[in-house]
């Protein structure tokens, strides 16, 4: 009994301390790796490429859209309402007589009375009368209406007061084919994220996040861009761009 007794106490008494110490130890080499493993799985789950697409089409205008004006003054009001009155009928009958397909609106008749002015300020008295009939012409008939346009000199040369907009010129179907145009970028994107992923050994996956930006609509050929688009109404044969930025995850 004795030799155990004195075995026990020399005992060494670091030992407990020592192994808890080195529990510990294992534990928290064993959390850092727990815990870099996650880290790396997480940052290689939130990797991602940002990638510009773009898409372009020609397209031709098969709207066309023709505003123009008869304006007369004179001293009466009467006067002025019988000179744009002939002018009017003139432009209506010269409508008619083409035989088109096109719908013509013809405005209120705008009034404007000039005042008389003495040493530069007005008397309250009246000078003249303006008056404005405005007349706006749409078609799905471009090349007539364009021809008219053309021949609407001649009333001038008549002594018409015609005072004459250039034509608009649009497209109806954007509505389709925006869509169209997203998806044909989007499309583009893809293909630039996976030539760029390719060369730095990673794969392009699902798509994270589509932003939109403005459509360009600009004469053909042309390089004219806005930050708020733009809609080019001058020419008949015209290009639609769309542009997106999207971000895909990579694996």
């Amino acid at each position: 009994m004795a030799e155990t007794q004195e075995t026990a106490t020399h005992t060494p008494k670091g030992a407990p301390l020592f192994g808890g110490l080195l529990a510990v130890s294992v534990a928290m080499i064993l959390s850092s790796w727990i815990g870099a493993t996650a880290l790396g799985n997480f940052r290689r789950a939130d990797d991602v490429i940002v990638v510009t697409g773009a898409a372009k089409q020609p397209i031709t205008a098969d709207s066309i859209v023709w505003k123009f004006s008869v304006a007369y003054q004179a001293s009466t009001l009467q006067a002025a309402y019988q000179g744009v009155t002939k002018g009017t009928t003139r432009i209506r009958q010269f409508i008619e007589d083409q035989q088109l397909s096109a719908e013509v609106v013809y405005s209120a008749l705008e009034t404007y009375v000039v005042p008389e002015v003495i040493n530069n300020r007005e008397t309250g008295r009246p000078l003249a009368y303006r008056l404005t009939q405005r007349v706006e012409v749409r078609s799905a008939d471009v090349d007539r209406i364009t021809r008219l346009v053309q021949q609407a000199n001649a009333l001038i040369n008549e002594g018409i007061p015609l005072v004459s907009e250039p034509p608009e010129y649009l497209y109806t179907g954007l509505a389709d084919l925006r869509v169209e145009m997203l998806a044909a970028a989007v499309k583009d994107a893809r293909l630039r994220a996976e030539a760029i992923a390719k060369s730095g050994q990673s794969q392009v996956g699902p798509v994270r996040r589509v932003d939109t930006g403005v459509f360009q609509i600009t004469r053909r050929n042309s390089t004219e861009v806005s930050d708020y688009g733009t809609y080019d109404t001058s020419s008949r044969d015209k290009d639609i761009t769309a542009v997106v930025s999207v971000t895909f995850s990579l694996r």
